[in-house]
């Protein structure tokens, strides 16, 4: 069972600001409200949070995943799962400079969730989480990012 999507949104932010709160995966949880934790298990030496264990509310469970990170300050970053509940993850968010101080925000996540979790989860539940997962989420960055400019 695989749910994939993209969604955007134009933020009154400046590319600089998006990025520094995409990019802090450790304080997600203060915008994302289905990420319950984020640890930090390995940093790069620019600081980047390169490996995070993440604890998300899968609705039915709450799923763990050991994510790596690639960045490309301002522009965007990407995650793909190492290790976790699910059988693969891969998500990214994309930055484009409006020229105007705002920014375009592409969100775009993939995610198998396995034999396991596919027969837990099924029919509405599907689109619950894509909302939750997919849908939802430039418009929790641009509001997260609007409220705290």
């Amino acid at each position: 069972m695989a749910i994939h999507g993209s969604a955007t949104e134009t933020i009154n932010a400046p590319i600089e600001a998006v990025y520094a709160v995409a990019a802090d995966v450790e304080n997600s949880p203060a915008w994302q409200p289905e990420i319950k934790d984020a640890e930090v298990l390995k940093r790069d030496k620019d600081g980047n949070q390169v490996l995070v264990r993440t604890k998300s509310d899968a609705r039915v469970k709450t799923v763990t995943s050991e994510l790596e990170f690639s960045y490309d300050e301002p522009n965007g970053l990407s995650w793909k799962q190492k290790k976790g509940d699910m059988k693969s993850v891969e998500g990214s968010w994309t930055l484009e400079d409006l020229g105007d101080g705002t920014t375009k925000a592409t969100y775009e996540m993939t995610v198998d969730m396995g034999r396991g979790l596919g027969m837990l989860i099924r029919g509405p539940l599907v689109d619950l989480l894509r909302g939750q997962m997919v849908d939802t989420m430039p418009g929790k960055l641009k509001g997260y990012v609007e409220d705290n400019s």
